[in-house]
């Protein structure tokens, strides 16, 4: 037997075989596909404020339309190889385990973990942030007299958040993306209506590519790397739309055609509100996460306006929560599955298939870095990130020096061209988010050591746990990518 007919045999596996083998109405066409992948990624431009107010409108504006094609398609292009060549659950875990061994895979997954964490705590905060454009006093002032007061109550509101995405959760996978579905078309309606409206009044002055100019040649010292991290933060997780694959219609056809419309709608959902808001104004406070976009529309149109996209928000962070606390409540389960982490953590509903106490694990943490700053989340996500994707796009490279015969239901197009792309190009920008982060650590002591923290424990957890870990997991490909037969 060959290594690609293990690869390809569900019963090998462990995979039910009807999971690879849905008929075709029942898989996802490319309409489907292209809106799964927009709101796993994207949701809409909030949370991308704080990246004006950190680096300005210029600089900002470059980075959203170079950062999708050095960060965001290589990663996307990946995905979904690897996917293809090994469609199980853990995803990335099982790709850096076969590539490299459990040591690797354990770190990886450990880290991904963190970073799955700190993004699901970034929506609570941005939730808390946009309510307050209804409820005044919600707003956080630094020399406020009840300023502790507020901040006790955001975060209250914050746990209330995390414990609504927790219900949805416990319901199931299908209600989850009936939710998201809905909340996509309502943010990208919003967002429209807003360029629509800036258009209408015709707001963009005549020297505005002479404002952009003035503003890259301006110094913004001391952000790089938190400029990087809030573009990273906006412009990740296609590794995880890739889990889909499988379950496409024609995905060699459409696979990489929704990943290039949704990319494209990225970018526009990005590049056109920032144009327009910059245009208005680049008060820095006003880009923040305090603000946003509820502001910044309220000055484009009025209050109205503002109220939509102040919904919108509270709408998008919510679906965005729910999509992320779908898939980061199963990375403990997988790793709980193969002993690395307790074996309470890989029960799951017989009904709903919800690992329910890994569920309610993950939101209690995220409960506890919702508590922190979203500038501070971002900074340690963004250097996690930037880890965790190199192990992929080196287990991509492994396995396809390995097995280059091995069928696959979608591989980089462009031969070894193409593979120099998506591994060199990302690579070479993690190099830049590793110096800007060592360039400016002294700025980020706490989430430096947060960071360090998280490496620290990823190894103990191996060496601790390892005499746990018992023989081949389910679905694993026992010596199969090493040696063929």
């Amino acid at each position: 037997m060959t290594t690609s007919s293990l690869l390809l045999n569900p019963h090998h596996q462990g995979i039910p075989e009807q999971s690879l083998r849905l008929p075709r109405e029942r898989r996802l066409n490319l309409l489907a596909l292209t809106s799964i992948i927009f709101f796993t990624t994207c949701g809409g431009a909030f949370g991308l404020e704080p990246l004006i107010g950190a680096v300005g409108p210029g600089w900002a504006i470059i980075l959203i339309l170079v950062t999708p094609f050095v960060w965001s398609l290589p990663a996307a292009l990946m995905a979904a190889e690897l996917t293809a060549l090994m469609p199980e659950e853990g995803g990335y875990y099982v790709w850096v385990r076969e590539a490299f061994g459990p040591f690797c895979a354990v770190q990886q997954s450990w880290w991904m973990m963190t970073i799955a964490t700190v993004w699901l705590a970034m929506y609570p905060v941005l939730f808390v942030s946009y309510l307050s454009f209804f409820v005044p006093a919600l707003e956080t002032t630094a020399n406020a007299p009840h300023a502790p007061f507020v901040a006790l109550i955001r975060w209250g509101l914050e746990v209330l958040f995390i414990a609504a995405g927790v219900a949805v959760n416990l319901r199931g996978a299908r209600e989850v993306g009936s939710l998201s579905k809905v909340s996509a078309y309502f943010v990208l309606g919003s967002f429209a209506l807003l360029v629509l409206v800036w258009l209408k009044l015709g707001s963009l002055p005549a020297s505005f590519p002479e404002f952009i100019r003035r503003d890259l040649a301006s110094s913004h010292a001391g952000n790089v790397l938190l400029g990087l991290s809030y573009i990273i933060f906006n412009t990740s997780g296609w590794e995880n739309a890739s889990t889909y694959a499988a379950e496409v219609n024609e995905p060699q056809r459409n696979y990489p055609r929704g990943l290039a419309v949704a990319l494209l709608v990225l970018i526009l959902c990005y590049l056109l509100p920032v144009i327009a808001g910059v245009s208005i104004t680049s008060e820095p406070t006003i880009w923040s996460a305090d603000a946003g976009w509820p502001a910044i529309a309220k000055l484009i149109g009025g209050r109205w306006l503002g109220g939509l996209l102040a919904a919108a928000g509270l709408v998008s962070t919510m679906g965005l929560f729910n999509a992320q606390l779908l898939y980061a409540s199963r990375l403990p389960f997988v790793l709980a599955r193969d002993g690395w982490l307790p074996r309470s953590l890989a029960k799951s509903s017989s009904a709903t298939a919800v690992p329910g106490v890994s569920l309610l694990t993950v939101a209690a943490l995220t409960a506890v870095f919702a508590a922190l700053s979203f500038g501070s989340l971002a900074i340690i996500q963004c250097v996690l990130y930037a880890a965790t994707l190199t192990w992929e796009f080196l287990a991509l490279l492994i396995l396809r020096i390995r097995r280059p015969n091995a069928h696959r239901g979608f591989r980089v197009p462009g031969s070894w061209l193409g593979m120099a792309y998506v591994c060199v190009t990302p690579s070479a920008f993690a190099m830049l988010v590793l110096y800007a982060s060592l360039h400016d650590w002294r700025s980020f002591p706490g989430q430096i050591f947060v960071v360090a923290t998280v490496i620290a424990s990823g190894v103990g957890l191996y060496f601790i746990r390892r005499r746990f870990a018992l023989g081949p997991p389910i679905g694993s490909i026992p010596n199969a990518l090493a040696t063929k037969r």
